[in-house]
């Protein structure tokens, strides 16, 4: 009795595991842009910037100030993750265009994800655990443990002297 009770235990443990809460920002994986995956668990012990991007927003400039970020940060360990959204309805209908115009009008070159809900019921399970912004380029700083640090509003430039003083503290 007890190796059958033992054998169902191990049989039902991945199902278990996958039903399990998130415990850290590495427990998430975005679609890519491109295709395949984006594992936040390959980060682990690494910082990272997630923002909820959309092309079409008052807020696009801020692509450029990322991909600084990404270029600054990121040989220091900083992942700068775009995560496109249609939410806010300021977003191209396809990822091939989304890519194409961040890359032509701000020279983006940090990982983006396929376009995601960031909000409501449909959410990015990322977004139901860090919270759902209120506008387009929100910015969620994890830390190197995977535990949310902070969040910056749109308002909030990528290289504004609050979010770089966080993300050296989330670097040190």
């Amino acid at each position: 009795m007890a190796e059958l009770t033992r054998r169902l235990l191990l049989a039902s443990a991945p199902l278990l595991l996958a039903a399990a809460p998130a415990q850290s920002a590495y427990d998430f994986r975005f679609p890519g842009i491109d295709g395949g995956e984006i594992d936040l668990g390959q980060y682990r012990g690494k910082p990272m910037l997630v923002v909820n991007t959309a092309s079409f927003c008052g807020f696009a400039p801020q692509f450029s100030a990322l991909q600084k970020m990404h270029e600054r940060f990121s040989p220091r360990g900083l992942l700068v993750l775009g995560v496109p959204s249609n939410d806010f309805n300021q977003e191209a209908k396809g990822n091939a265009e989304v890519k194409a115009f961040c890359e032509a009008e701000f020279g983006v070159t940090f990982p983006m994800a396929a376009i995601s809900h960031v909000k409501g019921p449909e959410a990015h399970p990322f977004f139901a655990w860090a919270g759902a912004p209120r506008w387009n380029f929100y910015k969620y700083l994890v830390g190197a443990n995977g535990r949310l640090l902070g969040v910056f509003p749109s308002k909030l430039e990528p290289d504004s002297p609050e979010v770089v003083l966080a993300i050296r503290a989330a670097m040190a």
